[in-house]
């Protein structure tokens, strides 16, 4: 199935209500226990690229009390939800930043993001950004959809796994499955970044990973 862009931004209240109402604990606990797991102890400061309503980044914090969260995105309504949901356990601090972004900070020890590589235009800002806020040697991991080989299986990943879920996020969850990249699509941008030596990993029958570090 040829590539099909969606739109970068989701920046729509209702939208970004829907996403923060949404239940997306069991991937996004998956995606925090592997990065722990790979890299742990969690320690420094790290960065959430394109993190929405914050799932990710407030999972981090409360995963890692030794790290400093830091998480931005585009859309200014995703930021007012995420900043709502930090607590005392889980003490993220959010930034509205859109990639590319030369004023972002640096230095990171742990450059994460989940879900945010199938909305960009031109795929090589991610990996352009991650080695530029990231600290030579930083870890490095990054989910996203992979893109099915054809309209009818992304219909029939749909129906699986969003059949119930509100119009909004079913449209939405199509659109991006045909607007992911393939496995050896993501490893042609890492090659062209750079980022050879970060491995790509097929996790689920519609996500793919990408972890590793950054050169030295």
């Amino acid at each position: 199935m040829q590539r099909t862009p969606e739109p970068e931004l989701m920046d729509d209240a209702a939208q970004a209500l829907a996403y923060a109402q949404a239940d997306f604990s069991a991937t996004d606990a998956a995606f925090v226990a592997d990065c722990v797991a790979r890299f742990g102890p969690l320690q420094g400061r790290a960065i959430d690229l394109g993190c929405g309503p914050g799932n990710i980044s407030l999972r981090l914090a409360a995963a890692a009390p030794a790290l400093e969260v830091l998480g931005v995105d585009g859309a200014a309504h995703m930021i007012a939800l995420a900043r709502a949901a930090a607590t005392d356990a889980a003490p993220a601090r959010f930034a509205v930043h859109t990639l590319p972004d030369p004023t972002l900070p640096t230095g990171f020890d742990l450059v994460v993001s989940n879900s945010l590589l199938h909305h960009l235009h031109t795929p090589a800002v991610l990996w352009q950004t991650i080695r530029a806020v990231g600290r030579p040697g930083a870890a490095v991991m990054v989910g996203d959809l992979r893109r099915p080989a054809d309209e009818a299986a992304a219909q029939a990943i749909v129906e699986r796994y969003a059949a119930e879920a509100p119009p909004v996020l079913t449209v939405d969850f199509y659109n991006s499955l045909r607007a992911a990249f393939e496995p050896d699509e993501v490893r042609a941008q890492l090659a062209e970044a750079g980022l050879g030596a970060l491995t790509v990993s097929v996790t689920t029958d519609r996500h793919l990973l990408v972890w590793g570090r950054l050169p030295g």
